[in-house]
C-alpha cells in the first residue's frame, strides 16, 4: 500500500450485521457486539461500509481484516493469510452458520427503505441486545391491512397510489417468506355511503353495499398480487334499493369476494392464524345501523376455534374486525361513535358487547386485534394498546395477551384527521412488528411497535416512536375513567353525594359507580355511561343542552322499610317485591338547578345510556317522506323556495324526535327551552 499520511492498523474478524451494531471478533473475545456510540466514528464508518458492501461477496464469512484509516478518509483492505488457523476457521464456520439463518439480512424486507433497516428493531426496542436479536430474526409472515376504503369510483387516484406503495413490499416479501405467507386483509366499509352518480336510473341510491360496489372492491383488492381476506363493516350491507333483506345483500357480498362464510380463517405461518369476524346486520339492526354486529353463529364459531387452538400448544391468532371490542383501550371519537352507541362490536347488546374482551382474557392465543371504523390516523400512541401498561398510567387493564391496533384510511376524503395510512404486520422469530405504511409520505414504512414473546402467554411491547400527533388532535381523545383516579367521586355507600360543588362546565371531569354497579361520568359537558368492567364509554345519558350549568346529585331512593300500598288495586306489595329482588341499594340520579330537578331514569334493562339513533334504513325512508312533503308544500302552499317549504314541514314519531343519524340532544319537553330545540333542529309533535 502507498500511504501519504499516518496510518493506523486494526485487525478484526468482522461479518455483516445490523447497521446499528458491528459484530467484531478477535482471538480473545469472539463475536463481541460493539455499540456504535462507543466506537470511534471514523472507524465505525469504515466498518459499516464494509458491512453493507461485502455481504453478497463474502456470504457473511469472517476474514482477518485490516482497517486502514487516514486523517483524510477511511478505507478497507482484505489481508487473507496463506493459512488460517483452526480457531479462525471455526470462527468462519460459525459466522457462515449464523448467516444461513438470516433470510432478510440487515436491511429486512424492503432493503434500504428502512422497514427493518436503520429505523428497525433497535429503534423499537431501544436496547442494543434486542436490536441484534431482531437482526438475526427472519420474518415468518407479512400481512398488509387496509382500513375503511369507502371507494368512490369517481375518485380512484388515492387507491392506486396506495396499491403502488404495497406492491413492492409484497413482491419482496413473497421472495423472502414464500407466497403462502403473504396476504392482504381489508377491514370493511368498502364503498362510499352516498350516491356516486353510479346508477342513472336511481340518483338517490347509495353506492355502498351494491353489486357494483362489491365488484369494484373485489377487483381492486385482487390487484395487489397476494391473496386477500375481507369482512363486512357497518356500510357493506347498505344496498337497500337493490336488496330487500340483509341476507340477500350478504350473499351478494360473499359471491363477489369468493367467500363461503362471513368469517374467515387463514393459516399464514406455522401455528399462526388470521381470523376475521364480519358484521351481518344492517336493516335488521335494533338501533343504529352504524353498529358493527357480529351474529351469534360467528361468536360460537370463534369461541370453538379459540378452544381448539390454545396458547400452551404454541398457537398465535390475529383477529380482524371492523370495529374494536369493548375494553381495547384504543382512541375513539366521543362526538360520534360514543354518543351514537356504535363504538364497539355489538355495542347495544351488553352481554355480547363484553363477550369479546372476555374471550381475549381467557384465550391468550389471541396476540393481536386489528380494527378500523374511526377513520383516525396511526400517529397517536394510543392507536396501539398493549396487554400491559406502565403502573403510573393506571391499573392493569386485563387485555389478556392481545395488542389492539387501530387502522387508518387510504383516501384523503375519508380521513378525519388528515392522515392516510395503512398497516403492515410482520411476524418475527420471537414476536411480531406493527408498522405504518404512510400514503402521504411516498409509502414510507415506519415501525410503530415491536412485540416480543416472553412465553406462550406473556409479551413485552415497546413503542417505536413518541406520539407524533399534534396538540389539537387531543380533541379526538376521550377521557376514560381509571379506578381511584382524580375524577372518582361518590363512594358506593354514600347516601347522598353532590357530584361537584359548582355547576357543570365543559371542563368538568367526574365519575361515580352506583350501588348497582353501573358507572356514570361527566366529561366534555355530557353525562356518559361507562362499562362497569372495562370502564370503556358506552353512550350518551344527557347532552350538554340539558346538563351545562346544572349540578348532579346521587341520593338513596329505596324505602327504609317495606310498606304495602293498599290504595292502588293490583299493586299491593309491589314495593316489597322490588326490594326483595334487588341486592343493591336503590339510588336516583338527579340533575338540578334553581329552576327544578330532572330525574335521570334508567332504561328497562337497567342501563342509562340513551339509544337515540335507530336503524338507518328507517331514517332514510323518513327523510324521503319528508322530501316528498317538501315538494308537495312547494306545489300546494304559498311558499316561494325550498327553504320556506322546509319550515312548513314537521314530522311526528313515537319515542323518537329526529331523523338525524347523530345523537345531538336529550332535551325534554317542558325543561328545554324552545329556542334550544330550534337551534338543534329537533322537531316534535
Amino acid at each position: 500500500f502507498d500511504f501519504h499520511l499516518t496510518v493506523t492498523f486494526y485487525f478484526f474478524y468482522l461479518y455483516p450485521t445490523d447497521p446499528n451494531n458491528i459484530v467484531v471478533s478477535n482471538q480473545d473475545q469472539p463475536y463481541q457486539i460493539i455499540d456504535k456510540q462507543k466506537f470511534p466514528p471514523h472507524h465505525m464508518t469504515a466498518a459499516q461500509s464494509f458491512s453493507s458492501r461485502s455481504s453478497r461477496l463474502l456470504r457473511c464469512a469472517c476474514w482477518p481484516l485490516v482497517l486502514l484509516v487516514t486523517t483524510s478518509q477511511s478505507s478497507i483492505a482484505f489481508v487473507p493469510p496463506d493459512g488460517i488457523s483452526s480457531k479462525s476457521q471455526r470462527l468462519v464456520n460459525s459466522a457462515r452458520f449464523a448467516s444461513s439463518k438470516k433470510i432478510n439480512g440487515a436491511n429486512g424486507v424492503n432493503g434500504v427503505n428502512g422497514i427493518n433497516g436503520a429505523n428497525g428493531a433497535k429503534a423499537a426496542i431501544g436496547e442494543s441486545k434486542l436490536a441484534a436479536d431482531a437482526s438475526d430474526c427472519s420474518y415468518s409472515f407479512v400481512v398488509g391491512i387496509v382500513g375503511d376504503l369507502h371507494i368512490d369510483p369517481r375518485k380512484m387516484e388515492d387507491y392506486e397510489t396506495g396499491r403502488q406503495h404495497f406492491l413492492p413490499i409484497f413482491e419482496e416479501s413473497k421472495s423472502k417468506v414464500g407466497e403462502d405467507s403473504v396476504a392482504l386483509v381489508s377491514l370493511g366499509d368498502l364503498g362510499e355511503s352516498k350516491s356516486c352518480n353510479h346508477n342513472p336510473d336511481n340518483p338517490y341510491e347509495l353506492f355502498a353495499g351494491t353489486t357494483q360496489c362489491h365488484t369494484i372492491a373485489s377487483e381492486y383488492l385482487s390487484s395487489f398480487g397476494v391473496p386477500y381476506e375481507v369482512i363486512c363493516g357497518n356500510h357493506d350491507l347498505e344496498g337497500i334499493d337493490e336488496f330487500d333483506t340483509d341476507a340477500k345483500n350478504l350473499r351478494r357480498f360473499l359471491k363477489c369476494h369468493g367467500k363461503e362464510t362471513p368469517q374467515f380463517c387463514r393459516q399464514i405461518a406455522e401455528k399462526t392464524l388470521l381470523v376475521g369476524l364480519c358484521s351481518t346486520l344492517f336493516r335488521d339492526a335494533k338501533y343504529t345501523s352504524h353498529e358493527v354486529i357480529i351474529d351469534c353463529d360467528q361468536i360460537r364459531w370463534f369461541e370453538d376455534l379459540l378452544k381448539s387452538k390454545p396458547a400452551d400448544e404454541g398457537w398465535r391468532i390475529f383477529v380482524f374486525s371492523h370495529a374494536p371490542p369493548n375494553g381495547s383501550g384504543i382512541r375513539i371519537i366521543q362526538e360520534n361513535h360514543v354518543v351514537n352507541g356504535c363504538c364497539w362490536l355489538n355495542h347495544s347488546d351488553e352481554r355480547n358487547c363484553r363477550k369479546f374482551i372476555e374471550l381475549v382474557r381467557e384465550h391468550r392465543s389471541i396476540k393481536g386485534w386489528f380494527s378500523g371504523h374511526f377513520h383516525l390516523g396511526q400517529d397517536y400512541q394510543d392507536s396501539i394498546t398493549f396487554p400491559t401498561m406502565d403502573p403510573k398510567e393506571g391499573p392493569y387493564p386485563n387485555r389478556g395477551s392481545c395488542v389492539f391496533v387501530q387502522t387508518s384510511v387510504m383516501r384523503a376524503g375519508t380521513s378525519r384527521d388528515g392522515r392516510q395510512q395503512s398497516r403492515l404486520l410482520r411476524g418475527t422469530k420471537n414476536g411480531f412488528e406493527i408498522c405504518t405504511v404512510d400514503h402521504k409520505n411516498g409509502g414510507k414504512v415506519r415501525i410503530d411497535a415491536t412485540i416480543t414473546y416472553r412465553d406462550d402467554t406473556h409479551e413485552v411491547g415497546v413503542y417505536a416512536h413518541e406520539d407524533e400527533a399534534y396538540d389539537h388532535d387531543n380533541y379526538f381523545k376521550v377521557y376514560q375513567p381509571q379506578f381511584n383516579d382524580h375524577g372518582y367521586v361518590c363512594a358506593e355507600d354514600d347516601e347522598v353525594c353532590l357530584l361537584t360543588p359548582d355547576p357543570i362546565t365543559d371542563e368538568t371531569i367526574a365519575w361515580w359507580r352506583l350501588s348497582c354497579g353501573r358507572v356514570l361520568g361527566v366529561v366534555n359537558g355530557m353525562m356518559l355511561e361507562f362499562d362497569k368492567s372495562t370502564l370503556a364509554p358506552l353512550g350518551l345519558v344527557m347532552s350538554g343542552d340539558e346538563l351545562l350549568g346544572k349540578q348532579v346529585a346521587i341520593v338513596d331512593s329505596g324505602l327504609e322499610e317495606c310498606m304495602i300500598n293498599f290504595e292502588e288495586d293490583g299493586l299491593e306489595g309491589a314495593d316489597c317485591v322490588d326490594s326483595a329482588q334487588e341486592k343493591h341499594r336503590e339510588q336516583a340520579v338527579l340533575v338540578f338547578d334553581d329552576d327544578g330537578v330532572i330525574v335521570v331514569q334508567p332504561n328497562p334493562d337497567g342501563s342509562y345510556w340513551r339509544k337515540i339513533v335507530r336503524n338507518k334504513i328507517a331514517r332514510m325512508k323518513e327523510k324521503r317522506r319528508e322530501k316528498a312533503a317538501i315538494e308537495f308544500a312547494q306545489a300546494m302552499l304559498p311558499v316561494r323556495t325550498e327553504d320556506e317549504a322546509k319550515d312548513k314541514v314537521i314530522s311526528t314519531w313515537g319515542p323518537y324526535k329526529t331523523t338525524s343519524g347523530v345523537a345531538k340532544s336529550t332535551g325534554i319537553i317542558g325543561t328545554t327551552s324552545k329556542n334550544k330545540f330550534k337551534e338543534l333542529k329537533v322537531y316534535t309533535s
